[in-house]
């Protein structure tokens, strides 16, 4: 990063909340806390329960796992930031921990394509199912998610550390994230831009395609069965994902389909915090809440 006049950042955090700063900061704190262990919990059942041994559940703990990540590279910082007024850390720690979270979140919608793929042939092509989705096949799309994940957010890293930073070493925001630090720059940030608009199909854009096509075929499928007892079972079996899904994406396309300029700093801070801090509690929640086997497993572990 030689050539670079910024050599540290300050994160402003929530510089507004005044005397519910330590009211924010305990909620927050309570969410990460539960966060980690609902996650923690989910990934200990699955690993040590074989009547969970299935490729449903074995995606569900690389959610999980995506979930930790993410809200462990966020929330701590965030923490600090709201009982320090802003949070000072070096270039390369911010560009650490956008590099992190591109990966999770790449990751995210990369694993959350795999689950609806899964529940597509559950619920489409039962009697296919087994052969199709071995647990081979499983692990492949697993690592492929994984490294795509973390290869989309190293290129994008690798790029925004070769710009030249040398304008207000400010950012009002409470992590380091793609707009809040090309604003930084006083290098020519078009390529950068069109890389990252490149960089969204494969991890976002046919991503959120492939789910929106496997759901579509999904609630076709789920219509034609004669039997209510036969819908009400297969909505239950893809309820909690698609539930998952819709907030993950309504909160993701509020921020990064909505120009900048048509945003608050206030309303993006709002809409990060949901895909940040309260998806990856959501998250355990519903599947343990909507999930039979998962409720099952608990309740003979207690």
């Amino acid at each position: 990063m030689a050539g670079n006049n910024i050599t540290s950042i300050v994160l402003l955090g929530f510089p507004t909340l005044n005397k519910f700063k330590v009211t924010i900061f305990c909620l927050l704190l309570t969410i990460y806390c539960f966060s980690l262990a609902g996650n923690t919990l989910i990934i200990i059942l699955v690993s040590k329960t074989k009547s969970l041994y299935s490729p449903m559940y074995f995606l569900l703990t690389q959610l999980s796992l995506s979930d930790i990540l993410l809200t462990t590279n966020i929330v701590p910082n965030l923490l600090c930031a709201l009982l320090t007024d802003g949070i000072n850390m070096s270039l390369s720690a911010c560009l650490t921990q956008f590099y992190f979270f591109g990966a999770s979140e790449s990751s995210e919608c990369l694993l959350l394509m795999v689950m609806s793929y899964d529940r597509y042939l559950a619920i489409c092509q039962p009697l296919h199912y087994d052969l199709i989705m071995t647990s081979m096949v499983c692990l492949k799309f697993i690592i492929f998610s994984w490294i795509l994940g973390f290869s989309v957010a190293l290129t994008q890293s690798v790029n925004i550390s070769q710009l030249s930073f040398c304008r207000s070493n400010v950012i009002d925001h409470f992590f380091c994230e793609i707009d809040p630090i090309l604003d930084l720059s006083c290098s020519s940030v078009f390529y950068i831009k069109v890389l990252a608009l490149v960089l969204c199909f494969p991890v976002l854009v046919c991503p959120f395609l492939v789910v929106t096509v496997s759901y579509v075929y999904i609630v076709v499928t789920i219509l034609r069965l004669q039997s209510i007892t036969q819908r009400q079972k297969a909505f239950t079996t893809c309820g909690s994902h698609l539930l998952v899904v819709s907030i993950f994406y309504g909160a993701l396309f509020s921020i990064y389909l909505i120009p900048e300029t048509g945003q608050s700093t206030a309303i993006r801070k709002i809409f990060s915090i949901v895909y940040t801090v309260v998806t990856p509690l959501v998250n355990p929640l519903i599947y343990s809440l909507r999930n039979k086997d998962i409720k099952e497993t608990i309740r003979k572990n207690i």
